[in-house]
């Protein structure tokens, strides 16, 4: 890639990293481009040249966070040696700690609760995950592990819900709390419901299996000032 280019691509994601800290902490309305210019260290004619407005630099953000999504759930669709709903508590997993420490991801969050993008919500993250985590409940059902009759879609609007509450409600009380805990429960607590009663007894006998090793899987983090 030419010099020049290889710096008008670091300028813009320095840009989009930068507005990623102000909309987390701020949200969209309050954000102020003077102090994304100061911490991304661009020009506002730089900016400028790469976002016409600041909701093209929100929909920036939102299009990284989105590609961060996807990343965690194509991690876990396929982990050999974990069962599915192992593979649901390590995506699950991610999600929290990609929310506390990734600001690109805590920022899509916040944006998609705000009105001016609450209507993409439904395109957004919460949707990308949620479909990897049906089609995990899926090959669940397929093996046996629920109980017979259970809804799979009641199952992950079920954990969905109960994540996307402790999300907020951690954001009216603790900020800075890591969620991890609270996420765990949002998926232990439906599946003590509705998992077959051969896993559940696995799993108390054995507890959540250690986390796999995804040192050769790119996993961009930033984490917040």
């Amino acid at each position: 890639m030419p010099r020049q280019q290889e710096r008008a691509r670091r300028t813009r994601a320095a840009i989009v990293e930068a507005a990623a800290v102000e909309f987390s902490k701020r949200g969209y309305s309050a954000a102020s481009i003077n102090a994304i210019l100061e911490h991304s260290n661009a020009t506002k004619g730089a900016m400028y040249f790469h976002f016409t407005s600041k909701e093209e630099l929100a929909r920036a953000v939102l299009d990284e966070g989105l590609e961060r999504y996807r990343a965690i759930v194509d991690r876990w669709q396929d982990v050999p040696g974990l069962d599915p709903f192992e593979r649901l508590h390590g995506l699950i997993g991610d999600l929290a700690h990609s929310l506390h420490n990734d600001v690109i991801v805590a920022a899509e969050f916040k944006l998609v609760s705000e009105p001016e993008f609450a209507a993409e919500s439904r395109v957004r993250g919460s949707t990308v995950w949620g479909r990897g985590g049906y089609h995990l409940a899926q090959e669940a059902q397929q093996l046996g592990l629920f109980r017979p009759g259970v809804d799979l879609r009641r199952f992950v609007e079920a954990v969905a819900s109960s994540l996307a509450g402790q999300r907020y409600l951690a954001d009216l009380t603790s900020p800075e709390e890591d969620v991890g805990r609270r996420f765990e429960a949002c998926l232990e607590v439906p599946l003590e419901a509705m998992a077959s009663q051969e896993w559940l007894e696995r799993w108390r006998e054995r507890g959540w299996p250690p986390r796999p090793d995804f040192s050769d899987t790119p996993q961009p983090v930033n984490a917040p000032e």
